[in-house]
């Protein structure tokens, strides 16, 4: 079954296959939870390998972001907080000033209106993969999880550029960032058991 599975996530599973030592990002620009090679190469084989089903029926709406976290800050806020670095917020919690570092592509960004925030599983692959299945209040907690890998801070237009492609569609432009990526994939799918598809380009 191990094969079948590697095959499942293709470029993204061959970085975690080969890498054994891992490119360090900037301390700010890591979420938390992201496991070791062989946790991760442990998790990829302990996923279900079936065909994405009810794609037609998605809806970036079916899963509420972003919600208040503390005080006047949303989830998006609370990223760019603890993602950034010297981060100065207003009475809204807006970003007035500091400094992100997109690990996607090794930009750093002054403004935060040149920050997204994205989802490692994007919502769509979420929904495909299991989360059509879930509560509302499930996916509310997927979309705004600030305690495992899935939201990263990350330059805008990249984060467009990877839409809501899996790892076998796109992968970060920062080559020296994909094993951090895979291993980042592989803990979001496992952790809320999310399936994954045999790969079709392979």
């Amino acid at each position: 079954m191990a094969p079948r599975r590697v095959k499942a996530l293709a470029v993204t599973i061959a970085a975690v296959s080969v890498c054994v030592v891992f490119i360090a990002t900037p301390a700010n620009a890591t979420p938390p939870n992201i496991p070791s090679y062989s946790t991760a190469l442990s998790r990829l084989n302990a996923l279900t390998v079936v065909a994405e089903s009810h794609s037609s029926t998605y809806d970036r709406d079916l899963f509420p972001h972003w919600i208040t976290i503390t005080g006047a800050c949303n989830t998006r806020e609370q990223v760019l907080k603890r993602d950034g670095v010297n981060v100065v917020v207003n009475s809204s919690c807006a970003a007035t000033s500091g400094s992100w570092y997109s690990p996607y592509d090794g930009a750093t960004w002054t403004s935060a209106a040149d920050v997204d925030i994205d989802h490692m599983v994007p919502l769509a692959e979420a929904w495909s993969s299991g989360a059509w299945a879930w509560t509302t209040d499930k996916r509310r907690t997927y979309a705004n999880d600030l305690g495992g890998p899935e939201l990263w801070a990350v330059t805008d237009n990249v984060n467009q550029s990877k839409g809501d492609k899996d790892p076998a569609e796109w992968k970060p432009p920062l080559t020296s960032f994909w094993c951090t990526y895979a291993r980042a994939w592989i803990q979001v799918k496992w952790y809320y058991a999310l399936t994954v598809s045999s790969c079709r380009a392979c």
